[in-house]
This record gives C-alpha cells, structure tokens and sequence, in this order.
C-alpha cells in the first residue's frame, strides 16, 4: 500500500520499548501486508503494464510494499501503543445524499481550470476502528461538517489537493476525468499511518505514542492522493530510484497542496512533510524535510532521519520489502532536494515555477516506467526548455538544482 509512514519507521518502534504503541506499530504492518494484494490488483486496472524485466523485487513493484506507507518503515517498527481508555468519544458522522457533479476527459498540462461548474466529488466514510472499508458515508459532496474532526479534515483536505490539480494544473481529478475522491477515517485500533489503496484513501488515528490523528496534515493528504495521480500517469515501478521518484513526486505535491491551500510562495514554505503528525514525546519536526533531508527528526526509539541530500549518500539497498523496496522512503530525499532548490530557485509560487515542469514530466506521455534520478531530471529539463525556452533563467535553475543533488554533472 502506498502510506505516508514507512515501514522502517513502524518497525523500530515495533522493535522499541514494549507497550501500546509497539503493539500498534505490528498491527499497522499487518494490516499493511493484507492490502498490498488489493493494491496490486487496483492499481493493475488502471496503471500501465510496460513493467520492465529482471526488476521485480519479492513483491510486486507496481504497488507499494505491504508495509509502506506515509510512515518509512524504520519508523514504523519501533513504535510503543497508546491506552484505548483514554481516547474521547468520537462523535459520529451525520449521512447526507451523496452529489454528483459531470466528469471531464483527460487533459495536458495547462494552467487552466477545469470546465466552469466543476468540482470535486468527496465522500467521507467511517471505519469505526474496523477494517471493512469503505464504511459508513459520513460526509458527501456538499454536505454540512459532521463535527468530527477526522472527517471534516479529510473532507476538507481531499479539497485542498482537488483544488491545487484543478486551478495549477487543469486536472479533473487524479484520473484527469472528474474521479470520486473516497476516503475512510478511523480505520483500525491505533491504526498509525495513512496510505492510498489504489481507488481510496484509508486514515488511522494514530497510535497516541508517537503519532496523532492522520487527517490534519494536508500536506500528507495531497502526498497520498498524488499516489493516484501517478498511478493513472507514468505509473512508476515502486522499486529503488523509480519507486524513490515515486515518494519523491509525492511529496512535491504534497507540499504543493500545503502552499497552494496557504498561499505561500517557495521562499516562504517550510518544506516539511509531515509536520504536526508526531506527539511531543517524539524529537522531530517532521517526518521528512526536503529542504535539508536527515534532519527531520533524531529521536531515541525512531533513530535519525536516514534520507540523504544527494548522491553522494544515495543507500544503495536490497530490493526487497524488508529493505523499503530499496529504499523508496530513504533516497527520495536526493529528488525532494532538488524540487526544492528549483523552486526556490524559479521563486514565485512553486505551482506555477517548478511544479508545473515536474508535472509536465509526470503527465506528457514519454517517462518509463522504470525512470531513475537522471531520466526523470532530463524530463523536467525538456519541460523548462518547451515552457520557457533553452536558454530561460528557469531551465538554468532545474539543471543547477539536479547538478547540486549530483543527478546531473557538468553542463546539462
């Protein structure tokens, strides 16, 4: 499953201190390992097929690994596990009939927004700590706050990364033709992670140790629903530097979707993924910096921020689900960087400077699936070149951005 938190984050809190939170961080892998065939199946009907030989790890790249999520894994396996007592009454969720609104066909990338009187589609179900999905429809599409805050904060986030598709990017959705965006809350028992199963997004509460609900960040909702967005587009192979593209590009929209929401431009964001989603008990900001990857947290149980900032550190690992798919959560930190850098370097609002190559490299058609680091910058450099010309102060800031990761040397 794609989730925010990954498996070697569950797995040394899994491997921590005994108690609720460790036993929540092994039932969040369990539960993980149960959907990864969903997954798999889903993502089979709408991703392409082109996968290429000879790089399959032990599980299917076209999915996640089981225990991926929003949540690396080297943090999930060292969680402890919170006392059920002590969490408040969630109130319920009032039903309202849902509203439908018409689809539209794909686009390419432009700046417009999609046809007047469109709009999202969300549906907001609950759980209700079981693992049925989609659950009891809490919330439709135009309906009135249920006054839970898990599932108007999903409602609102799966607007916010509606919102930053459909104005920066003239996309209708995560399929580009006008997709329902379903999300269930409050799924399983400190259940801690929050991931994209190929057709909705699933939100835990957290696990009350280390982390809190995951619908308040929506910065990690617009990462997740972007996990949709590839799925219906270059369809990256969930496997070492493609599958490391993959986190990366979700997080770039994610953070997209936090500095659209705010108004930010690029100079004026904090580049976190992530932040908010930790207790106090945890010594962390975030779980992943783009700015400065390796500094998002150092914390006893959780260890420290294992990303590195260029090639130079790139953790070449097993392919395999107990090394994260070969590090899909670790080595994104060299492709966030220099999003990040070329953002900062274009200046302006992200979304209308740097987001807008990157998505004309996810979205034009030509990237493999199997693209590494190189492949992917050449991409956003054609796009610079095609949007803005080969000599542009914009196509200078993407080369010297992958230059500085040390994707790129030399001249580019």
């Amino acid at each position: 499953m794609h989730g925010i938190v990954p498996p070697h984050l569950l797995r040394r809190i899994a491997d921590g201190p005994t108690g609720q939170s460790a036993d929540a961080a092994r039932r969040t892998l369990a539960l993980g390992a149960r959907t990864t065939a969903t997954r798999e199946v889903r993502a089979a009907r709408t991703g392409r097929t082109d996968a290429p030989t000879g790089t399959r790890p032990q599980s299917s790249p076209d999915a996640p690994s089981a225990s991926a999520g929003l949540l690396p894994p080297h943090i999930a396996q060292r969680l402890p596990r919170p006392d059920p007592a002590a969490r408040p009454a969630v109130p319920d969720g009032r039903a309202a009939a849902a509203g439908t609104t018409p689809s539209t066909a794909p686009g390419a990338a432009t700046s417009a927004v999609p046809e007047a009187g469109l709009g999202p589609r969300r549906s907001i179900h609950d759980a209700a700590g079981g693992t049925a999905l989609p659950g009891r429809l809490v919330r439709a599409e135009g309906a009135d706050p249920t006054g839970d805050p898990s599932a108007d904060e999903a409602y609102d986030g799966l607007g916010a990364t509606w919102e930053l598709y459909a104005r920066a990017f003239g996309r209708d959705s995560l399929d580009g033709a006008g997709m329902e965006l379903v999300a269930s809350v409050h799924y399983g028992q400190d259940f801690a992670n929050a991931y994209w199963d190929g057709e909705q997004m699933v939100f835990g509460d957290g696990d009350g140790g280390y982390f809190t609900s995951f619908t308040g960040a929506v910065d990690v909702i617009g990462h997740e629903l972007t996990h949709g967005v590839v799925q219906h587009t270059a369809s990256l192979i969930y496997l070492a530097q493609p599958g490391a593209l993959h986190e990366s590009i979700a997080d770039c929209f994610g953070a997209m979707t936090a500095q659209h929401q705010r108004g930010q431009r690029a100079e004026e964001a904090d580049w976190l993924i992530g932040a908010g989603l930790f207790t106090d008990a945890v010594q962390g900001v975030a779980l992943r910096s783009m700015k400065a990857p390796g500094t998002a947290y150092d914390d006893p149980v959780l260890g420290k921020d294992p990303q590195p900032d260029s090639m130079a550190h790139y953790a070449d690992l097993p392919h395999d689900a107990e090394n994260d798919n070969g590090g899909v959560h670790i080595n994104s930190g060299i492709p966030n960087r220099a999003f990040y850098l070329a953002a900062t370097g274009i200046g302006g609002r992200t979304e209308e400077g740097a987001g807008l190559l990157w998505y004309d490299a996810l979205t034009r058609g030509g990237l493999p699936r199997d693209a590494d680091f190189a492949t992917f910058a050449a991409a956003t450099l054609a796009a610079a070149e095609a949007r803005h010309g080969a000599d542009s102060a914009e196509r200078a800031a993407v080369a010297e951005a992958w230059r500085t990761v040390g994707v790129l040397e030399g001249e580019a």
